[in-house]
């Protein structure tokens, strides 16, 4: 095209038919240049849609270094009061599974179904909502399945976290981390070190006294865990230095602290709660 009368300007050629198209990978041309068209799928849309979760991913995982899971005491499978819960990201899905028709005979359908339903439909989403249409409130069922989504996720990790609280303040237990964390500042105030939980500080006296079949048949060992290291109920190893043998006839016969610790009275006959408070004044610690 000319831009004046003097045929000794450069002519430049718009959309020169001449120039060979190239045979690698070409880019799309901007979305804009179409009325009422949207953007390429790939590589714009894919490529902004995999930013956006790269962020969200590193964010997430900055939250979770932040607030690691508590660790709790090495597993013990005679600790019948133990609780089992599972990470706060994870509540939703164990509340999930508490209610009948996804549990139980159903357990199936709640662990794979469910799950594999909600994510081949967020697989398939940009298949089967092919709207141009951004705005959330003009895409009804798009919308309205995010915000139910969300709001299930929400309502079942609060109700699955107040039945946790319930289930402890009714047990009379105290968390693992929190008496953790509870020793340890009682050792620094003390000026002691600071307690390794991982190492038995003493091993049980007399495993094999007859007493021993006692505490484990009445369930004592659910609490205080087999070598009486202490699972949801206090440790037992050194009690003997604690409490004397009347002490703990009184304590096992009527319990303590408002039920935390049960009576056996009418469990156990006299003789027996008397047998198993002589091998626990034996359990001493120097």
């Amino acid at each position: 095209m000319a831009h004046g009368h003097n045929s000794n300007e450069k002519v430049v050629y718009v959309g020169d038919t001449r120039v060979k198209k190239g045979k690698g990978f070409q880019t799309p041309p901007d979305y804009t240049a179409f009325p009422g068209k949207s953007e390429a799928f790939i590589p714009n849309f894919l490529l902004k849609e995999w930013m956006v979760g790269c962020v969200v991913l590193v964010g997430f995982l900055t939250w979770c270094i932040a607030e690691p899971p508590p660790l709790g005491y090495p597993a013990d499978p005679t600790n019948a009061a133990f609780i089992p819960m599972p990470d706060w990201y994870f509540l939703f899905l164990y509340q999930f599974l508490k209610y009948p028709y996804v549990s139980q005979d159903y357990v199936l359908l709640g662990t794979m179904g469910v799950p594999a339903i909600m994510f081949g439909a967020l697989l398939l989403a940009p298949f089967l909502d092919t709207g141009k249409e951004r705005r959330f409130y003009r895409r009804p069922i798009a919308s309205s399945l995010m915000l139910v989504t969300l709001a299930g996720c929400v309502y079942l990790t609060v109700v699955s976290w107040d039945h946790y609280q319930h289930m402890l303040e009714k047990n009379g237990q105290v968390p693992e981390h929190h008496e953790r964390e509870e020793r340890v500042r009682e050792a620094i105030e003390e000026g002691k070190p600071r307690p390794n939980f991982m190492k038995k500080t003493a091993a049980v006296i007399e495993p094999d006294d007859p007493a021993a079949t006692i505490a484990q048949e009445a369930a004592c060992l659910g609490c205080h865990a087999a070598d009486l290291g202490g699972a949801s109920g206090p440790a037992l190893i050194g009690v003997g230095n604690r409490l004397s043998k009347e002490e703990l006839v009184d304590t096992i016969t009527h319990g303590r602290n408002n039920g935390a610790m049960p009576a056996f009275e009418g469990q156990l006959s006299t003789e027996e709660i008397d047998q198993l408070a002589t091998w626990l004044s034996k359990q001493t610690q120097e």
